[in-house]
């Protein structure tokens, strides 16, 4: 069964930058399509970024586009995300998820596997 697990999170000042993993065991991560989702406090989750199965499709919503980057490394069974020029407003829970179908989305109803979350904090 596909384990995931999210790290790299922390507190950055506006206009810093972070990395986020994501590291699957149980299964080979190159069988599933990953996507990003964060939930910030009072608010729903919402798709960051997200990528196929292959890697040769990504997308990510227009908040982040030009600043996150999605990235994956099937030989280390690791998904990435780079985030650039950070913003109060990026502040939230991450989360990383897996989804079987192998296609890039960002709705979470098309995911089965997900972690439990790193917290991305980001204040001067």
């Amino acid at each position: 069964q596909l384990q995931l697990v999210e790290s790299g999170g922390g507190l950055v000042q506006p206009g810093g930058s972070l990395r986020l993993s994501c590291a699957a065991s149980g299964s080979s991560l190159g069988y599933y399509a990953i996507a990003w989702f964060r939930q910030a406090p009072g608010k729903e989750r919402e798709g960051v970024s997200c990528i196929s199965s292959s890697g040769g499709s990504t997308n990510s919503r227009d908040s982040v586009k030009g600043r996150f980057t999605i990235s994956r490394d099937n030989a280390k069974n690791t998904v990435y995300l780079q985030m650039n020029s950070l913003k109060p407003e990026d502040t939230a829970v991450y989360y990383c998820a897996a989804s079987g179908r192998g296609l890039c989305s960002l709705w979470s109803s098309f995911f089965d596997s997900w972690g439990q979350g790193t917290q991305v904090t980001v204040s001067s």
